[in-house]
């Protein structure tokens, strides 16, 4: 019942807050407005269990775990204005148990988890964000257990998990952005892996990140 008054309030919010939106900065209110609230409160887990044997093309094995997500990818003047929650009730976690032998091409192993994901891509005059990412998940949580053997090509595994990411690009000459990111999780990445007989390179990765960001904002001459 409490999580159902969490999500009528935050669809009342929304609500209300259209016709503010309509009224934002430039040339009138045209374009796209584009309000998003999510909220997360439940637990979201991925499970890949897998042997391979004996391929004659690739190998590839891929997971991925979230609380919210969005990607937003606009042609005119946009205004977004991104809100997303997941609670301290929420566990996300994704593992990936892989085992591959013989295989005549190349092996990818890659495994995701991330709490709150925004990316935002707009070509106008205009491009307004203001953005707001809150994780209070237990662990945002990334395993991979793999053993990969007689591979005629490469091996490559990679491993991640992610508190808030946001993401935003454009060549709008206007580009006010304001984005806020607090985690309060713990971000777990664990790859465990071996590689034996491989003809070709080998890579294996894993991070552990808390808030990252990334802001592209193209000539405008």
């Amino acid at each position: 019942m409490n999580s159902f008054k969490i999500l009528l309030s935050a669809s009342l919010l929304a609500l209300s807050a259209v016709p503010s939106l309509a009224d934002g900065p430039g040339e009138g209110g045209n374009g796209s407005n584009i309000l998003n609230t999510q909220i997360n409160l439940q637990n979201n887990w991925s499970t890949l269990s897998v042997t391979v044997d004996t391929v004659g093309g690739n190998v590839v094995g891929q997971g991925a775990a979230a609380g919210n997500l969005i990607d937003i990818t606009t042609m005119n003047n946009t205004r977004v204005t991104n809100d997303q929650t997941v609670g301290p009730g929420a566990a996300i976690g994704s593992s990936i148990n892989m085992q591959v032998s013989n295989v005549w091409g190349s092996v990818g192993i890659q495994n995701q988890v991330v709490c709150n994901g925004a990316s935002v891509s707009s070509d106008p005059s205009l491009t307004a964000i203001q953005s707001n990412q809150e994780c209070h998940a237990a662990d945002p949580f990334s395993s991979i257990n793999t053993s990969v053997r007689n591979i005629a090509g490469d091996a490559v595994v990679q491993g991640s998990a992610l508190g808030n990411s946001f993401e935003a690009d454009s060549n709008a000459p206007n580009f006010p952005i304001t984005t806020r990111q607090l985690n309060n999780s713990a971000n777990v990445s664990n790859v465990n892996g071996s590689a034996f007989n491989v003809g070709g390179s080998v890579g294996f990765s894993s991070s552990a990140i808390g808030n990252t960001s990334q802001i592209i904002h193209y000539n405008t001459h």
